[in-house]
């Protein structure tokens, strides 16, 4: 605990066998109350060896329900744990868990209720390997998306993300799609319902065994977050109500 805040780490994971221990040993269980995984019917052994590594949450979805729907699940048992902050790490050692220190003090502090860890910032994305394309699309992306959002983020698509309790029960994120562009529609809900957004800078690793998405889904995925940010716009300036930004 950090403040008398309850901690709860969430691992959303898809075959993530040969890199959750690596990820796990750095999660600072010194501050870490719980950790949750939630398997999304990997077809590899991420739930036998989180069980060898000692994580006492697990939960295994007997069918693929996507990335959106793997962080439904996590937020929920986070949550129902009495999470008072919570942090989406990715469990394929993607993001390094030695931030969550940071992250988890600036929510506990009440100095935001929200923290990404930027790639972008301190220029870390090339120099851990990111491919030049996805780069120059997640620049091109996020500037299409601070114009029509009215924010300026350095990036929308980093899988970091630390939340406080009031932001996860505020917003309805059960609404929101079960793949990619999920993380997107959150940011939107969150920036909507008026809570601000942190970013510290965040070096990334780009390896065999990090996820990435392939071609399709980049694009499937690059279209709906064009979508989220022009109906974004539009209820920003009153053409239309999305239930998408009805409180929960």
């Amino acid at each position: 605990m950090i403040n008398n805040k309850k901690i709860v780490v969430v691992l959303p994971a898809y075959n993530a066998e040969f890199t959750i221990k690596q990820t796990y040993d750095e999660i600072p269980l010194d501050i870490v109350d719980e950790v949750v995984l939630v398997d999304d019917n990997s077809r590899d052994n991420t739930i036998e060896v989180g069980r060898q590594i000692g994580i006492r949450h697990i939960i295994k979805h007997d069918n693929n329900k996507g990335y959106g729907g793997n962080q439904k699940t996590c937020y929920d048992k986070a949550v129902a744990l009495g999470g008072d902050i919570v942090i989406m790490l990715h469990p394929d050692y993607q993001y390094t868990p030695k931030l969550i220190h940071s992250m988890a003090y600036l929510i506990a502090n009440d100095v935001y209720p929200v923290v990404l860890g930027s790639r972008i910032l301190g220029n870390s994305a090339l120099r851990g390997g990111m491919p030049m394309i996805k780069y120059v699309s997640n620049r091109f992306l996020t500037l299409i998306q601070n114009i029509l959002i009215g924010q300026k983020l350095s990036e929308y698509h980093t899988g970091y993300r630390a939340f406080s309790r009031e932001v996860l029960l505020k917003i309805n994120y059960q609404i929101n799609s079960d793949n990619f562009v999920f993380d997107n529609q959150m940011l939107s809900q969150i920036f909507y319902a008026g809570f601000n957004i942190a970013e510290i800078t965040c070096p990334t690793k780009y390896f065999p065994e990090a996820s990435s998405i392939n071609l399709k889904n980049s694009t499937i995925y690059a279209f709906g977050v064009l979508k989220t940010s022009f109906i974004h716009f539009f209820n920003r300036i009153g053409l239309i109500k999305s239930k998408m930004y009805q409180q929960v």
